[in-house]
């Protein structure tokens, strides 16, 4: 009974929170479709404007209601931007860093105000056209030859995120860590006992099963990529600062992620491992077929992490942003409980698409290492 009354309790918080983070979507979203609207009116047409301007009546009429562009909108949610918006038209300026063939160049995001304004630095003008920053000549145009030449490593929304669940990683593992230390022997206690039962599920059900008695020299690196995408996963899921930012489906942070991973298993690839690549036990005539073969094998292995990771996190921002936009879309209070009720369902699958995407990736990167530092049959 006692049991049953803490699983549903728990039950019960897990949901209050899925049904917080469904309603902060709401006015954080309207708030995107307010801002959406305010560009869009800004960038309309002067002559569209003084024809609307004869014909009063007429014109509300035809151009009184837009029509509502749900992919625009959701694209612009998901992708990267240059500020990091709050509510309404406040916003967190993030630093813009650029190195030109002149020189280095270093201002706010907010001297864009919001793509409409050009910036005059040191040596160039600069212009943001769909977050992308280009170099502006003295007749307006943009020029491509200094553009192409330009290299942008601002701080971005992503980026700032990436930073945040950084601070995050280091705390938590640094409070474990103390905590180790001063309760030596003793039951964990407090936040040590929330973190101490995820550690050891990586270390008995990921890390053990793949890497065998080899386990201990790649815990450090599961524990960091199961902690860091999951983390980020969550962050990713709360729409009010500092969540809200798609971090995990970033197509540069899932290459990265890859990329770290293909490299740590081959620089710790045994003889056996790279001869069973290139000189596998089959007939010499079949090495054409098998040696290509096994390549193509190796660079897929992190080419299916970072599309999965990718994939999933993307498809599920959409669809809950997408349900959302049925309020918007059919202009009716009534939709709403069916959207909210949708939104809320997705919010508690996407808390278990978090963590399943973690675990999915840490455990297929411990098992490619395993097949790197596995020893022969008969070795020990």
């Amino acid at each position: 009974m006692r049991r049953s009354g803490f699983f549903t309790k728990k039950l019960n918080s897990f949901l209050m929170f899925s049904a917080i983070l469904c309603f902060s979507y709401l006015p954080s979203f309207s708030n995107e479709v307010e801002k959406h609207e305010v560009n869009h009116t800004e960038n309309a047409d002067t002559a569209a404007i003084s024809h609307a301007s004869s014909n009063t009546d007429s014109s509300h009429a035809e151009h009184g209601e837009e029509k509502f562009n749900a992919s625009e909108l959701i694209l612009e949610h998901i992708a990267d931007s240059h500020d990091w918006h709050l509510w309404g038209n406040t916003s967190i300026h993030l630093p813009i860093l650029l190195y030109t063939d002149k020189g280095f160049e270093c201002f706010s995001s907010g001297k864009f105000n919001h793509g409409h304004d050009k910036v005059a630095g040191k040596h160039y003008t600069y212009a943001i056209e769909h977050e992308h920053i280009e170099i502006v000549g003295e007749n307006g145009e943009v020029n491509e030859e200094a553009t192409k030449s330009m290299i942008d490593i601002s701080i971005t929304k992503n980026v700032m995120s990436m930073f945040i669940s950084m601070v995050l990683l280091l705390l938590i593992f640094t409070s474990v860590a103390s905590s180790y230390k001063k309760r030596e022997g003793k039951a964990p206690k407090g936040f040590q006992s929330l973190i101490e039962p995820i550690i050891i599920f990586v270390r008995d059900d990921i890390a053990k099963p793949n890497l065998g008695y080899k386990y201990a020299r790649f815990m450090p690196f599961l524990l960091t990529i199961f902690f860091f995408i999951w983390i980020n996963n969550m962050i990713g899921l709360v729409p009010f600062f500092p969540g809200g930012a798609n971090l995990t489906g970033n197509i540069a942070f899932t290459v990265v992620m890859g990329v770290i991973t293909f490299f740590v298993t081959n620089i710790n690839g045994n003889k056996s491992y790279w001869k069973h690549i290139f000189l596998p036990d089959v007939p010499w005539w079949l090495y054409p077929i098998m040696i290509p073969v096994e390549i193509i094998g190796v660079l897929s292995k992190p080419f299916a992490l970072i599309v999965r990771l990718f994939a999933n996190i993307t498809a599920g921002h959409i669809i809950v942003l997408s349900l959302i936009c049925l309020i918007f879309i059919f202009k009716t209070i009534m939709i709403a409980p069916v959207s909210v009720g949708f939104v809320l369902f997705m919010d508690v699958l996407e808390m278990l698409v978090a963590f399943l995407q973690a675990f999915i990736f840490t455990m297929l990167t411990a098992l490619f290492i395993g097949t790197a530092v596995a020893e022969p049959h008969g070795d020990h």
